[in-house]
């Protein structure tokens, strides 16, 4: 195989600024979920933010890409699947990725790419809380024809964005994905992405789910909420439905692997967080970087829990080559494949 994971995804460039909750509060922006904007309220955002706290960081993200860019950082062979306009931003976030390792289609933008590169306006307030402002621009368009299907069918494994729920033909790009990846013996994997996802487009994300898949992604909040249920168990017994493997996230908790019935759970890492935006995605990365080489699910969990704890403990979605290769052996030393 030519990849080991092949990514779909929003491409977006995050604007991160430590912010307080007074100003969520009277903004009226919903904490620690991620919300859709139009331009011309990103407009007035972004100017409210740099006046009032200052810019702390920008880097290239997206879902998907984060944890493409950390499964390529480990080691594992990446495509990411994209759709980026050709402008400023475009460029940054095609040389971003291309950067850390991960192969994609961008190599020369279209012209015909007119609008803006998707921006996401992430709010990191005192108890490290992520709260998200997302402006899609081109990537809403992301559709058939930006998935490389020629590129998918030389992967391991597929990973699918549950983010892509909210547009209707990126929606069906990513069921086409899965669809062909199913077809040609491909082990799919998706994550629910984020709580507003599966409490607003539950349906629609059923959808992008389909009858089974291999590897589900998602942390307490989400898989409760997509299931209707109120208590963990309850939402495990209903995911198993759809899922081979439920990958949960349970924040100071750790995180467990229920894989054909039989639960494994990993005790969370001692951190100081300062901010959690990019912890699902790193989680999720590092994870999907050991399936890929065929680790269990303990060790690749491990994997996993240790890069989300360090993420955490800094700002922004992602971690330097250096940190991933510190990680990397050091549960080469405590675990077995």
């Amino acid at each position: 195989m030519k990849y080991d994971i092949y990514g779909i995804g929003n491409a977006l460039v995050d604007k991160e600024f430590e912010v307080s909750d007074e100003f969520l509060q009277t903004e009226a922006i919903e904490k620690g979920m991620m919300s859709l904007i139009d331009e011309t309220q990103q407009i007035k955002l972004l100017q409210q933010l740099e006046q009032r706290f200052g810019l702390k960081k920008q880097a290239g993200g997206g879902s998907a890409a984060n944890s493409m860019v950390a499964a390529s950082q480990f080691g594992a062979k990446t495509f990411y699947a994209c759709k980026v306009a050709n402008d400023e931003t475009g460029g940054f976030y095609q040389k971003d990725l291309q950067a850390a390792g991960v192969t994609t289609g961008l190599a020369q933008l279209e012209l015909s790419n007119q609008g803006s590169t998707g921006k996401c306006m992430v709010m990191v307030t005192p108890d490290a809380e992520r709260t998200m402002n997302t402006f899609l621009g081109i990537t809403a368009d992301f559709c058939e024809d930006e998935l490389h299907l020629d590129q998918l069918q030389q992967a391991k494994y597929l990973y699918i964005e549950g983010y892509l729920v909210t547009s209707d033909v990126s929606r069906a790009a990513a069921i086409k994905a899965r669809e062909t990846a199913q077809a040609n013996n491909i082990k799919v994997a998706m994550t629910f992405s984020d709580p507003a996802m599966v409490t607003y487009f539950k349906n629609n994300m059923a959808e992008m789910l389909g009858e089974h898949i291999d590897i589900l992604f998602g942390n307490e909040e989400e898989c409760m909420t997509f299931t209707a249920t109120d208590n963990l168990e309850d939402a495990i017994i209903a995911l198993q439905k759809v899922a081979d493997k439920l990958v949960i996230t349970l924040g100071s908790k750790g995180a467990m692997v229920v894989d054909t019935g039989q639960q494994i759970n990993i005790a969370a890492q001692a951190v100081n967080a300062i901010d959690t935006n990019g912890a699902g995605d790193m989680f999720a990365g590092a994870f999907m970087y050991g399936m890929s080489q065929g680790w269990n699910n303990e060790k690749s969990a491990q994997l996993a829990n240790r890069a989300a704890a360090e993420i955490v403990a800094i700002f922004g979605a992602r971690l330097s080559a250096e940190t991933h290769q510190k990680l990397l052996a050091g549960v080469n030393v405590n675990a077995t494949k």
